[in-house]
Formats: C-alpha cells, structure tokens, sequence
C-alpha cells in the first residue's frame, strides 16, 4: 500500500500559490536524493554501479544537479538533452547517448562530450564512422522480438521500432571489432512502468547469456550491460512499491551463477531509471474554477493535458486529492478535465472524490517524471512554472511559466 502525501501543509501551499498561481509542478528535493541512495544500497555489492538518470523524464538543470551530487550519470536522447548534461557539468562516460532514427549532428556532439554511444541499428556503425568517427567503447541495443514480451507502454518487442535482432547483434559487434573498437557494452530495455521484480532479473539473465555468448563466438570483451529504465512506481494507492532491495540482492545472486560461476571478466551493471528515482517527487498543483453537469459530472481545472499528458495519452492513473479534505468521504464521482478542446483532455474518468467547488486546491500526485517533460502548446496553451522544495524547506522557482512572449517568439510575423 503506497500512501500519498503532500510535502506542504494547507498553509503553507495556500501562501504559496499567493506568489505562484497554479497550475504548477513541485518537486522534494529530499524524496529525490532518498530515493537515488536507496537504489545505490540496493546495489552496493557492484562497486561500479551506476544509474544514468533517463534526463527525458525530468530536463531540469536543478534537478541534473542534484542527481550529480548525488553521484548519477545521465541519460540523453537528443541534442538538447545533451548540451543540458554538458552544462550542468556532465562529461565523457558520465553521459550514455542512447536515440534512434540519430542525426549526424547529435552523434557528433556524443563524440565531442566523449559519451557512451548506444547504437540502435547495424545500419548505424557505418553511419557514426562516417559522420564522427567510431570511439573506443560502443554499445549495442538488443530487441528480442518475439522471445520476450513488452508491457502496455513500451509496447510488443517485435512491434517496436527499437534495437537489433540476434543474429544482427553478433554481425554488429564483429564489425565493430573489425573497425578497431576495443571495449564493447549491451543494453536493453524491454518494459516501461513496471513493478514486477522478476522481469528485470529475467532481462539480466538474458543480457548476461547474451553476454556469454557474445565474447565466446565474436572473441570480445564487455565492459557493462545496460538494463536499461523501466522500474515503475505505485501510482495507485494500493499498489506496493518496487522492492529495489529484493532486485538487488537477487541480480548479484544472477551475477555470481552467470559472470563469477564462468570465469567471465567483471561486468559493470548499468541502468537507465528515471521515474522511479523523481516520479513519486512530483507534483502538479491546480485550481477547481469550473462545475459542470450534463450527462456527467465534470470538474475543470486551471491545467490541461499541456501540463501532464500521461492520462491521455495512455489512459494512466494519477491519484488525486482535494487540499484540506483529504480526510472527507469520497463519496461524489467526477470526470476532471481541463480546457483543451481534445475530448481525452481528461486527469480523471468516473474518480470517486470528495465534493469539490470552484476555487478547491486539487494536487495530482506522481508528476515527478513524464509529467512537465511531455507538455505542448496546443490550443495556444502555455506551459507551468516548476518549483523545487529544497532540503531545507525553502521553495526555489527552477523555471518559470511561459508567457505570451514565449509563444509568439519564435514567429517571424509584424506584430507579433
């Protein structure tokens, strides 16, 4: 049972949202940094374990930061994601580079940062050698297809239009091998969301027979696998929370049966998490300001799917409570929905939830990842301000809400 809290009191939020109207996102600090040592315990048997915070589930150079202190490398997908890693301080094998359909210019700034480079596609080591030239270390991502199943985020392997295929991964690395690179690592990432314990030990042992059978027949050695994200989180109430701690003494269990028990070099473990590390850390504030009955019960708010679009776009559950009747009966049954002229614009279908009225504080639990990052200007929406509780109690702006300027800056129009 995952019991939702709220890092603020009534008071507390009501003098805040005096200075910062809603809707906005707010992220605890502590909960973060708890969160990153907790996985590390978990892992401490493997010195050299290292989580790449997935930077497209939370973009914030505050948050990078906290992260770095806390001894995280990062995790990009794109060319702004890493210059983001580059300013905050990020560098050389702190960063792991893993895209797909890649532009030139982002496998270069990879070369230039000295990141890790996970290739997506056989196609791709020609490519890369061509546009910046082939680095020391390289990655492969694996897609089973039809030998493992996904899950209802990331979709059925096979349907994906992710990693290589067996058979291309051992022509992958011996031309890799043949090209002059020395040191080679494996990821995979086969679930999003997930809190079963047993998937992610059954993805390690398949990376580390993959790993077996790799160096045996190709005559290579690995540096690290990548696991890759996917560890979920509770978002229901009654859901229980990742055993990161089972995962953990379970995977070295793995490790000294398949690496240890074969004579296999030490192999670096390597993930990719970012929901489960900010995820439950987060969230996003709102304000009631409509009522509506039809044919159904309707509560609109000041945010829209602009400010989190996860319900939408997968139909996923955030909980949600009332500021100040947490404790009252949730006894009416609303659909809570914002002002997109989408018709799926919707936080909540058929919620059972106190009574609310125009002007009630609603806050939407586990915004923490997937939640600002996804946001869009559609319907000329503008995106929130993000708000940081610092250990310490304070309340730092870490990026302010878009304005009007924002939305008509980039146009090259009189007038505008």
């Amino acid at each position: 049972m995952s019991e939702k809290r709220f890092p603020l009191s009534p008071e507390r939020l009501e003098a805040l949202i005096a200075t910062h109207p809603t809707p906005f996102h707010l992220y605890d600090e502590q909960g973060i940094r708890a969160a990153v040592r907790r996985m590390k315990r978990a892992f401490a048997w493997s010195e050299s374990f290292t989580n790449y915070f997935a930077v497209k589930a939370l973009p914030n150079p505050h948050i990078l930061r906290i992260l770095k202190e806390e001894g995280l490398g990062v995790d990009c997908s794109s060319l702004p994601e890493l210059v983001l890693a580059e300013r905050v301080g990020f560098a050389g094998e702190e960063i792991m580079f893993t895209s797909n359909q890649t532009p030139a210019s982002e496998y270069r700034k990879a070369r230039e940062l000295g990141a890790i480079i996970n290739l997506d596609d056989i196609s791709h080591i020609a490519y890369l050698e061509e546009q910046a030239g082939l680095p020391d270390l390289l990655s492969f991502r694996y897609n089973p297809g039809p030998l493992r199943a996904g899950n209802a985020i990331i979709g059925d392997p096979k349907e994906a239009k992710y990693g290589l295929t067996y058979d291309q991964l051992f022509q992958a690395y011996a031309s890799a091998k043949e090209k002059g690179v020395r040191r080679f690592g494996l990821h995979a990432m086969l679930a999003s969301n997930e809190l079963n314990v047993a998937y992610f030990l059954e993805t390690a042992r398949m990376l580390f027979d993959l790993v077996a059978a790799l160096s045996r027949e190709v005559g290579i050695t690995f540096s690290f696998i990548n696991m890759g994200g996917g560890i979920g989180i509770p978002y229901r109430p009654e859901q229980s929370a990742f055993d990161m701690e089972t995962f953990g003494q379970e995977l070295q269990a793995l490790y000294t049966q398949k690496i240890v028990a074969n004579s296999l070099p030490p192999l670096r473990i390597v993930m990719e998490c970012g929901r489960v590390i900010t995820g439950p850390h987060g969230y996003l504030v709102t304000t009631a300001i409509h009522q509506k009955e039809t044919y159904k019960r309707y509560i609109g708010l000041d945010a829209c799917m602009t400010n989190l679009m996860r319900p939408a776009l997968y139909g996923a559950y955030h909980h949600i409570t009332v500021l100040g009747k947490e404790d009252q009966p949730a006894n009416e049954m609303y659909d809570v929905v914002g002002s997109l002229c989408e018709n799926f614009d919707k936080f909540a279908i058929d919620r059972s939830l106190p009574e609310i009225t125009p002007g009630d504080i609603l806050i939407i639990h586990d915004t923490g990842a997937h939640g600002h990052a996804m946001g869009f200007n559609y319907n000329g929406k503008l995106r929130s301000a993000e708000l940081l509780l610092r250990e310490g109690g304070d309340i730092q702006l870490i990026r302010r809400a878009e304005t009007l300027d924002d939305y008509f800056c980039t146009l090259d129009f009189p007038g505008l």
